[in-house]
């Protein structure tokens, strides 16, 4: 099967992307949803974060604290290296998992950090969602509600723009006023020509 890989900047819209996808019937696999079925109440890897982070890494429920988990890697990028080594590997692996179970033509495996987890051996072709720096901004700040300097300090973690483009088979602009769903569309037809199915 056709593995197509979505990725893209904080705030470019990939979940619009993801969406607009889903809607013409394409299977969607999903890193960030997978890493959340990942940390739930019982799952091995919510147990080896509180054994290495510590207890306060959790609620009271024993459910996840997700706020105490984001400011630590926030801060410490050691924390960080160290809980993406917990997760990729089982995320990748779940990702492997689910696209074998599929038989649809070609399907979308979204992940946000695919170039910065060097992830592109996961997937056949590259789809990157473009826009500008001030739209990103814009963006993240009326859904996130967080303050300019953590949003450029979360685009200054990840590879440019310009990386993204050079490293793309495909782009959707995704700036003000482009039209998504023509974009979508026309891709659509492209990956089902290029299919084995």
């Amino acid at each position: 099967m056709l593995r197509i890989g979505l990725t893209g900047g904080i705030g470019c819209g990939k979940s619009t992307v993801s969406l607009l996808f889903e809607q013409l019937g394409v299977p969607i696999l999903d890193a960030d949803e997978i890493s959340h079925q990942l940390v739930q109440i019982g799952q091995p890897a919510l147990e080896t974060i509180r054994d290495i982070f510590g207890s306060e890494m959790l609620l009271e429920n024993g459910a996840l604290n997700r706020v105490a988990l984001k400011n630590l890697i926030f801060e410490n990028s050691l924390a960080k290296k160290q809980l993406e080594s917990i997760l990729h590997p089982l995320i990748f692996q779940e990702i492997c998992y689910q696209n074998d179970l599929l038989t649809a033509p070609y399907c979308i495996v979204s992940v946000p950090l695919l170039f910065e987890t060097h992830s592109e051996s996961l997937v056949n072709r590259i789809l990157v969602v473009n826009c500008d720096e001030e739209t990103q901004i814009e963006r993240v700040t009326k859904r996130d509600n967080l303050p300019l300097k953590q949003i450029q300090s979360i685009l200054a973690t990840q590879v440019s723009a310009t990386f993204r483009q050079n490293h793309a088979d495909d782009i959707i602009e995704n700036s003000k006023n482009n039209a998504l769903a023509e974009q979508v569309k026309k891709l659509h037809n492209f990956y089902l020509s290029l299919s084995p199915l």
